[in-house]
């Protein structure tokens, strides 16, 4: 392919839930009012000089985070024009696929008819729960009867979720995976749900605890997204933390294994000294799980300093024609009641030694536009999205 492109990698850096303010239809999904970014920086000073200096303060105001007269980066934010705030909908619609229709939610639990089948086809005694449910909280309420019974915890969300916790030393990791599959297997057709979670703990009752061990089943994608065809193309799709399970792994050509911020900021900075050409595309999943759905406003704001001050990091490891687009794939509202996602548009940061800096990407209509930038930079053709790429290549 020669040396053609702009750019010869693009990164993306998912900030899971990090939201920068509520959609204008935040109101059809109970969340208007909420804004992450926002009420973290309310909630304190925050100290991210690398971001702000990029152009975070530059996307809207936000207390204690002025804007910068000369961003190092472009900056904007992204509406999210699914029909759904999950994991799912959001990574995909970057990938160029918008979803219509919104992935089934269980806010009274799972129909009997869907728990008898897996319940018979799974081949466990019986399940405990079967509610919407914070996991840690579910697990420190029904994990004594599940070390008695042996029964297997299943919950959800007002996410698109069907989970199964287990203590590892009850159901072994093998055997609870196998559940999950089985899980996924029945929830097809109206029941589709968007992940099938294996949720397995470790502890006794009082100091339970959930394990690293997390496996996500997710609905298989579209084929026509970006992920298969870069690498269709014979580029390389290098996916960190969890973005290899939310596409199913289709068109991945190498997994590297994160199971917190730390690491997948780490395996983001070791995919970035290897020989790629194609996508680096990360999740950092802590401030959804860790501190959105918990609703911890401080550890949230600990964990945004944790990444501004690993930037450095990154970027010392950027050639000098990589792109980085740091964003989000929805909000988690901290301060917002209840413990969901919450409807915001996606900050939208772009950094490349080649990019043009100080660019107003303005309010983008789509997630899609960084998937179509990504497809425009190597000459490939993804139907959703308007690409910014000339915008920050200038003339």
């Amino acid at each position: 392919m020669g040396n053609r492109f702009v750019f010869n990698r693009m990164v993306v850096i998912v900030l899971d839930g990090v939201g920068i303010g509520a959609m204008p239809d935040a109101s059809e999904w109970g969340d208007a009012g909420s804004d992450t970014f926002g009420h973290i920086c309310e909630s304190r000073q925050l100290h991210l000089p690398n971001l702000q200096s990029l152009g975070l303060g530059n996307i809207r105001p936000l207390s204690g985070m002025p804007a910068v007269e000369r961003p190092r980066g472009s900056y904007g934010k992204c509406a999210l024009k699914s029909n759904g705030k999950d994991t799912t909908t959001g990574h995909w619609e970057m990938a160029g696929i918008i979803l219509e229709r919104a992935f089934p939610t269980y806010p009274n639990g799972f129909p009997q008819s869907i728990i008898d089948q897996f319940i018979k086809r799974a081949q466990v005694p019986g399940v405990l729960g079967n509610v919407p449910a914070s996991g840690t909280e579910i697990v420190k309420e029904l994990g004594e009867e599940h070390v008695k019974t042996g029964k297997p915890i299943v919950y959800t969300s007002a996410d698109s979720v069907f989970q199964v916790a287990a203590h590892e030393k009850i159901i072994p990791l093998k055997r609870l995976y196998e559940i999950c599959e089985t899980a996924r297997d029945i929830l097809r057709g109206e029941h589709e749900v968007g992940r099938v979670i294996a949720r397995p703990f470790l502890g006794a009752p009082g100091s339970f605890y959930r394990t690293e061990n997390r496996h996500d089943y997710a609905v298989p994608p579209p084929r026509e997204n970006l992920l298969p065809l870069l690498s269709g193309n014979g580029l390389d799709v290098v996916c960190i933390g969890k973005i290899a399970s939310i596409y199913d792994s289709t068109g991945v050509t190498q997994d590297l294994t994160a199971k917190n911020n730390g690491q997948s900021i780490d395996q983001t900075i070791r995919a970035l000294h290897e020989n790629t050409r194609g996508l680096i595309f990360s999740n950092l999943v802590d401030f959804d799980m860790l501190y959105g759905h918990r609703r911890d406003t401080e550890g949230y704001a600990r964990a945004l300093e944790h990444f501004d001050a690993r930037w450095p990091g990154i970027e010392t490891a950027m050639r000098e024609d990589d792109l980085v687009m740091i964003t989000a794939d929805h909000g988690n509202d901290p301060t917002f009641r209840g413990t969901d996602h919450t409807r915001e548009f996606a900050p939208l940061i772009v950094f490349g030694k080649r990019a043009k800096p100080g660019v107003n990407l303005g309010t983008r209509s789509s997630l899609a536009d960084i998937g179509k930038t990504i497809a425009d930079n190597f000459g490939l053709h993804l139907p959703a999205g308007y690409g910014f790429l000339t915008d920050i290549i200038g003339n």
